[in-house]
């Protein structure tokens, strides 16, 4: 008898994403409009640049949408995918300075949909080999630090200048300093105080019971109201404490600007953190408790020496879901003059300028990103460290 060849199973993920990418090559890839303010004209892939190009990006494309059909190859996946990205980058960079010949001193080209919905789904083919692959902490830090470098070299290159987002840049290089200091302010300093606060209110809760009856559904009410309804309750309560105390007012304190959405973000942040330094500090196997006790360790040194190290991957999940949580959230401070990132998304929508909308909300996305895969490596090290300890 004949033996059957074996072919690789096929991914229903990567069927899915085989079929959305195959109706994304139809989409616009690139506009092309009169100024930055009009909607202008979708062009399609096959017309944004010359022909090489054209085919050079399109199987490029093609290749990781089919490498993703495999299961069980993470590693032809995931180099499809390298290859698929790095053409859509390609014909971005060609597309931009050969649509913009002879269409006028203020023209501007943009990607579209086409490009947005490939960039997601080559991206999501990437993130599951990577996923499947599992790679070492140290692994993952090397994999972000060529992402991140890859990406800063392509900007600093030039190649994307003639983009509508990147006039949009050149034009607001100082101001888009200033946003990102403030964003990562908002972000990280509503962080650290939400730390500073929660994981000892977590501590005591996690000794008295009564104490945490009280304390949850209090934090579990914050996060209950809206965001925007937060930061506008914060408005009057800081005004009145900026008008009523020049002190306050002094330090930056008033109804508008960067303290009330500072203060709602911490308070936004109080229930993970608590909670979690409440449900990793009761994860203590009770065999790591009795030879606590066996030793002679006091209460305190209990909870310091044993409880609080075995249960720092859960209460450092809790501050990774504060993180990433507090870098999204920080774009509506934008809204009330806090600045950030969120300035440009405010005044993107004031204009209807897309581009401007972007220019705030790539850069918060990249940094939630980063972020999240950061704190995972930091997680991931410290469980090794707990599980070698218990």
């Amino acid at each position: 008898m004949m033996r059957r060849p074996n072919f690789p199973a096929l991914s229903p993920p990567g069927l899915l994403f085989a079929m959305l990418g195959a109706a994304a090559l139809f989409a616009p890839f690139m506009t092309l409009a009169a100024n930055r303010i009009v909607a202008g004209d979708g062009v399609a892939m096959w017309n944004v640049a010359g022909p090489q190009v054209t085919v050079v990006a399109l199987s490029a494309v093609i290749t990781a949408l089919v490498a993703g059909l495999f299961a069980g190859m993470a590693r032809v996946r995931l180099i499809g995918a390298i290859i698929g990205l790095s053409g859509l980058a390609a014909l971005l960079a060609q597309g931009g300075p050969a649509l913009l010949v002879g269409a006028g001193e203020y023209a501007r080209v943009s990607p579209s949909s086409g490009f947005w919905y490939l960039l997601a789904i080559i991206g999501l083919l990437a993130a599951d080999a990577v996923t499947e692959l599992a790679p070492k902490p140290t692994a993952r830090a090397a994999l972000l630090i060529a992402v991140v470098g890859v990406l800063v070299l392509l900007f600093q290159s030039g190649a994307l200048a003639t983009l509508s987002i990147s006039n949009e840049f050149a034009s607001r290089k100082g101001a888009f300093g200033d946003a990102a200091v403030r964003h990562l302010w908002l972000a990280f300093g509503s962080l650290a105080v939400a730390v500073a606060v929660g994981v000892p209110v977590g501590m005591l809760c996690h000794r008295r019971e009564r104490l945490r009856r009280a304390v949850l559904p209090t934090l579990s009410f914050l996060q209950t109201i809206p965001s925007l309804a937060m930061f506008g309750i914060m408005i009057p309560i800081l005004g009145w404490i900026g008008d009523s105390f020049p002190a306050a007012q002094a330090i930056g304190i008033a109804g508008i600007g960067f303290a009330p959405a500072f203060i709602a973000l911490v308070l936004y942040s109080l229930l993970p953190v608590a909670s979690n330094t409440i449900a990793g500090l009761q994860s203590t196997p009770p065999a790591a408790l009795d030879a606590a006790r066996g030793m002679g360790m006091t209460q305190s040194q209990r909870l310091m020496r044993v409880e609080f190290p075995l249960g720092l991957p859960i209460i450092l999940t809790g501050i990774r879901i504060v993180l990433v949580q507090n870098i999204g959230l920080a774009v509506i401070a934008g809204l009330i003059g806090g600045g950030g990132f969120g300035a440009f998304v405010f005044q993107g929508l004031n204009q209807t300028a897309t581009d401007l909308i972007l220019l705030g909300a790539l850069p918060t996305v990249a940094l939630a990103l980063a972020a999240a895969v950061v704190m995972d490596i930091v997680i991931d090290l410290t469980k090794t460290k707990s599980e070698q300890a218990s």
